[in-house]
């Protein structure tokens, strides 16, 4: 029976815990009295205790994240009244800043605060032995990337087959953006290039094909860039995806070069924008330059097969929804395939909260922590952004209305004020952000369309039915046969060759919670 237990709750089960294998990989002498045990959040917490109850340990290691917390702090209430004797470690960002007061670290009988992959096995080592540290939150020291052992192997086939591989080449991130905790990670620190690819090439020789990248600024360093790139470039191969996160201003011509030599869809950048305001840039200390950012846009569009991913983020201090709004338009002129619309969060330990007094912050208490209302948004307005998140996702980046999306615009001057009306007009009619069935929001599109935006029918139901035979849509709903019944569907062998629209890899490769 292990000694250890390391466990987390995954958002969902494609997720796999890299944080807990980097643990496993340095637990030294411990590593055979350790075990990984993986849970998501739709596991009941009481199911989740009587497994790590299986065990019997004599240590539980618990990642704590934004979107786990509730959870897991339900699973130690539980674990610590049925088995006190148990020592339950924390560790991960949730409980890294602001340790005071959170109810789950006064559940704990430790917790480590920051980089705990050679803090946690010595502390093991010391539990183990019967000797207890005089504090209960331990701050690691952040150690040399040339200290700790890769993780990799401990990827298991099951996790090959199934879930989403993290790698990371690089830590810590050079900018200061308020926002977000990877301002706090600095400097950046690499790892080993020799050892890193090593790994990866046996991740390759196992069968890997998706490889998502967590490093927070790929393109920092140009020479290790361009070395994975090329790594990668030497392997493709039918399948073969790489995820990386990437500065949008920073695309020389060295990197430009070998990333047009990718297929289509094989690499996707996840491309952090945030606001295209400079006074709210200079705000929250972001710094980038905006007609470098539009010019990689065009060359990346222009002559290249990448799926770029763009973030944008509502509530920023001094952002006001009209100018959110010609961010938003100036993101859909420059063509990304997706475009993530995130509503504000105050991470425990980020200096947004500097902004509080005078923007007029109000966030909520639970997590994940989301703007409730500022100076310049009401609540009523960021509860209609949140709807208009929703739905830009469920019609804009699901890849299932790539030719009908546009038609919400066509003729207005602001793809944002078109696509709010459409999505206030949606919530009138459903009162539903989640659980609108795919036929029934093709039928609502139909109607906004002709009704309400002026398209004509013919025009409305000749986008939907191309978006379905481009989706690859085994049937073609009823409404469309009644309106079109000169087109007849393909058969349905060529319907299942129509490959997926928004491939799962790119829904999956978006970091977990996020």
């Amino acid at each position: 029976m292990p000694g250890v237990l390391l466990s987390t709750l995954n958002a969902k089960y494609i997720h796999s815990a890299f944080g807990l294998r980097y643990l496993l990989a340095n637990m030294g002498e411990l590593r055979p009295r350790t075990r990984i045990l993986e849970f998501d959040l739709k596991q009941r917490p009481i199911d989740i205790v009587e497994t790590l109850l299986e065990s019997d340990p004599e240590i539980v290691g618990l990642g704590v994240y934004i979107w786990n917390v509730l959870q897991t702090t339900e699973v130690v209430a539980t674990l610590k009244r049925l088995r006190p004797d148990i020592l339950v470690v924390l560790g991960g960002p949730e409980v890294s800043y602001e340790t005071e007061g959170q109810a789950i670290v006064e559940l704990a009988d430790h917790v480590i605060t920051g980089e705990a992959d050679l803090t946690f096995p010595g502390l093991c080592e010391r539990l183990l032995a019967g000797e207890r540290p005089g504090s209960k939150v331990i701050a690691a020291p952040t150690p040399d990337l040339a200290d700790i052992r890769l993780p990799y192997e401990l990827y298991e086939d099951d996790d090959v087959a199934h879930r989403v591989i993290y790698v990371e080449a690089s830590r810590g991130c050079p900018f200061s953006c308020e926002f977000c905790l990877s301002s706090l990670e600095i400097p950046v620190r690499q790892f080993c290039i020799e050892a890193f690819l090593d790994s990866m090439e046996r991740l390759l020789e196992r069968g890997v094909t998706q490889f998502k990248f967590v490093d927070r600024t790929f393109n920092l360093n140009l020479k290790i860039s361009r070395r994975i790139l090329d790594f990668f470039l030497e392997r493709m191969r039918p399948g073969l995806f790489v995820h990386f996160e990437m500065i949008p201003d920073r695309l020389p011509d060295g990197l430009r070069e070998i990333i047009a030599k990718f297929p289509p869809g094989a690499l996707q950048f996840e491309v952090g924008i945030q606001t295209f305001n400079s006074e709210v840039a200079g705000l929250i200390s972001r710094r980038q330059a905006y007609d470098r950012l539009e010019d990689n846009f065009h060359y990346l569009r222009a002559e290249t097969g990448v799926h770029i991913h763009a973030d944008l983020i509502v509530g920023l201090p001094g952002e006001s929804l009209e100018s959110f709004g010609r961010g938003f338009d100036r993101l859909v002129d420059l063509d990304p395939q997706e475009i993530q619309v995130g509503i504000l969060k105050r991470l425990r330990g980020t200096p947004i909260v500097r902004h509080d007094l005078e923007w007029e912050m109000v966030y909520n208490p639970s997590p994940p922590y989301e703007i409730l209302q500022n100076k310049l948004l009401s609540f009523a307005e960021l509860q209609r952004m949140r709807t208009f998140a929703r739905y830009w996702d469920l019609v804009g980046n699901s890849g299932n209305f790539t030719e009908t999306t546009p038609l919400l615009w066509r003729g207005e001057p602001s793809p944002f004020s078109a696509f709010l009306k459409f999505s206030d007009w949606l919530f009138a009619e459903t009162g539903a952000r989640h659980g609108i069935a795919l036929t029934r929001l093709m039928t609502l599109l139909h109607r906004y369309l002709t009704a309400e935006a002026g398209v004509a029918s013919a025009d409305a139901a000749n986008a939907l039915w191309n978006d379905c035979l481009g989706a690859g849509r085994k049937d073609i709903p009823p409404f469309l046969r009644e309106l079109l019944p000169d087109r007849e569907p393909p058969p349905r062998s060529a319907m299942h060759a129509a490959g997926p629209k928004r491939q799962s890899r790119h829904a999956a490769s978006k970091r977990p919670g996020a």
